[in-house]
């Protein structure tokens, strides 16, 4: 094999009689993109050096060097002036390589007590530990939106539908308010899924400890981690803390997913329900009418993104021995995909759900087809003494006169309802307007108007709280 096609000088190098191959070094590179960890690993280095002073390991004179050393290299990083090399693999080498090339012999003391298993284990944690908390607040942001959208449109009438046909009259406010119960539901299992991001593994080392007498509780503690792990072989090994995210962040984008459907058909001609502001829209290159829903649909697309990502880390898992195996340099890049996919997301629905525009007359026109006040009757002749299933006997013949006749149940007259049943009476019109509908389910869930304030103001409230 020519010399050409290899490369030399690798930091672990001292028991290997050739050089990588120079494919072989491209191939199994990971700085490409772990390099996004930068901030985070030199954070994790400089708490590892605080320890190792602290313990006796390194004198006081040589932390504060390689402290220094570290901010240096984090500003030649932020200011551009950083060379990153496919030849020293991943982050973690390059930022020791150029904090020896800067601070002399001292820099190559700084990886003691530690291996490139725990170090990129504890990276990976304190990223996704911040990624969460923006994510986070980025679903806050979100149904601030949303409950500004449900106030505006609690008493907007629109059918609701079941199989997507008409089944019974909600408020738009009440829709509006399921979307917000399934990202409560979201930031509540994000919570739980960082507390098990929040657990340090540094100072596993390779996969055994180390024989140094380090304070991995000191470390914990000027890292912000609840504490550290327990078992240096899972420590190192783990990524159920990613696969858990990602488990979350599908849930999310799986309701992002239904509410876009339900957006884009409500944008439609055939639905007429809403207007969604031409910035997020695009247009037709053909055809001068489009107006096309461009961002529900490409959250409805990128869902199936984030979901694959969840399935390709459980795969990378399931057959791994432990512990750290080279397998795991593949955790990355899905993970980093599913974190910056969701923010997006949450980003481009944040500032479009608070600007829709309802186009009340059309929902509530919608909400008078489909015989929307079926079930109305029904409980109004099961209060009048009639058993249930007899009642929803009358009424189902009288929607298929309806259907005859061209004629919605508030349409019919007086005359021609007490055909069905002799208990109907003039006060039957009061629970076939679609205002009756809505204003009789007047409990905690239901769709009144003053139910969905209520829901607003409790979850105004709660966001206050987080």
């Amino acid at each position: 094999m020519s010399n050409e096609n290899q490369t030399t000088e690798k930091p672990w190098g001292g028991r290997f009689s050739e050089p990588t191959d120079a494919f072989v070094e491209r191939f199994t590179a990971s700085v490409d993109f772990d390099q996004r960890l930068y901030y985070h690993d030199i954070q994790g280095s400089i708490a590892h050096a605080t320890m190792l002073a602290k313990v006796g390991v390194l004198t006081e004179q040589e932390r504060d060097t390689i402290i220094q050393g570290l901010k240096d290299v984090q500003n030649d990083i932020e200011d551009g002036s950083f060379e990153w090399s496919v030849t020293l693999e991943d982050v973690h080498m390059n930022i020791e390589a150029r904090l020896t090339d800067k601070i002399g012999i001292t820099g190559k003391k700084l990886h003691t007590g530690r291996s490139r298993n725990d170090q990129v284990a504890t990276d990976i944690r304190l990223y996704l530990r911040d990624e969460i908390d923006i994510i986070a607040s980025e679903i806050t942001r979100l149904q601030e939106g949303m409950l500004l959208l449900a106030e505006r449109e609690a008493d907007t009438i629109m059918p609701g539908f079941t199989h997507l046909q008409t089944a019974q009259p909600v408020t738009f406010g009440h829709h509006i308010m399921a979307w917000f119960e399934m990202l409560s539901r979201d930031y509540e299992r994000l919570q739980d899924c960082r507390k098990r991001v929040n657990i340090m593994p540094l100072g596993a080392a390779a996969l055994a400890g180390t024989t140094y007498p380090i304070d991995r509780n000191l470390t914990a503690e000027l890292l912000g981690f609840e504490r550290p792990s327990f078992n240096s072989l899972d420590s190192v090994s783990d990524r159920d803390f990613a696969i858990e995210f990602c488990s979350v962040a599908s849930l999310v984008m799986s309701h992002l997913s239904r509410s876009s459907e339900e957006l884009i058909l409500w944008a439609s001609a055939q639905f007429n329900f809403i207007d969604l502001p031409d910035r997020f829209c695009t247009g037709s290159s053909i055809m001068p009418q489009k107006k096309n829903p461009d961002v529900p649909e490409l959250v409805r697309g990128k869902s199936g993104r984030v979901t694959g990502h969840l399935i390709s880390l459980l795969m990378l898992m399931k057959s791994q021995p432990l512990a750290y195996n080279k397998d795991n340099q593949e955790d990355k890049e899905p993970l980093f995909d599913v974190i910056d996919t969701l923010k997006g997301c949450l980003k481009a629905y944040g500032d479009m759900v608070p600007a829709i525009q309802v186009k009340a007359e059309s929902m509530k026109e919608s909400a008078r087809r489909g015989f929307s006040t079926a079930t109305d009757l029904a409980d109004y002749l099961v209060v009048k003494g009639v058993p249930f299933r007899d009642a929803h006997e009358v009424v189902g013949k009288a929607v298929a006169y309806g259907v005859e006749c061209e004629k919605d149940l508030s349409e019919m007259s007086l005359e021609e309802l007490v055909k069905f049943s002799d208990v109907i009476t003039g006060d039957v019109f009061d629970v076939l307007t679609l205002e009756g509908s809505v204003n009789a389910r007047n409990h905690i869930g239901g769709t009144a108007p003053a139910q969905v304030r209520n829901a607003v103001a409790a979850a105004k409230e709660m966001l206050a709280q987080r």
